[in-house]
């Protein structure tokens, strides 16, 4: 077997349809759009979710829930991943720079998972309560923004 040999396996690959080729075809004429309609003009295309006149599935299906729009998502750190910053000054740029958060505008928090040895000044937009404890136990400070 050499390259020039190859060949696809007999049957996985089919001939794409060509309709509208004459009736001998089965698919001639009205190449399988139907009669009379919309759907069987040129550039016709319903939006998704139309069901034809029934009532849609999302509109079927009750709401559950609410969704608050005042929530603040914060990007999370944890302790443990802070010795990954050079600086002993921490901010949401060395964060960044150390590849620990990923958007620069959205506000960041420190978490207490792990432990940290050296004295650090984070300065970030919020703080765990136990997070907060280690940094001050260990001789940093931990500034909220």
């Amino acid at each position: 077997m050499e390259l020039h040999n190859l060949r696809p396996v007999k049957g996985s690959r089919k001939n794409r349809r060509r309709v509208g080729r004459g009736t001998g075809s089965g698919i001639g004429k009205t190449s399988g759009r139907g009669e009379n309609g919309a759907g069987s003009r040129s550039g016709w295309s319903s939006r998704p979710g139309r069901e034809g006149g029934q009532m849609p599935l999302y509109r079927r299906i009750p709401k559950r829930g609410f969704f608050n729009i005042f929530r603040v998502s914060y990007q999370v750190v944890n302790l443990s991943d802070l010795s990954r910053c050079d600086a002993g000054e921490i901010t949401k740029e060395s964060l960044r720079a150390a590849g620990l958060i990923s958007k620069i505008k959205e506000p960041v928090k420190i978490l207490g998972n792990g432990e940290i040895k050296k004295a650090l000044t984070v300065k970030v937009q919020a703080f765990s309560k136990s997070a907060k404890e280690k940094i001050e136990k260990a001789g940093g400070k931990a500034e909220v923004v």
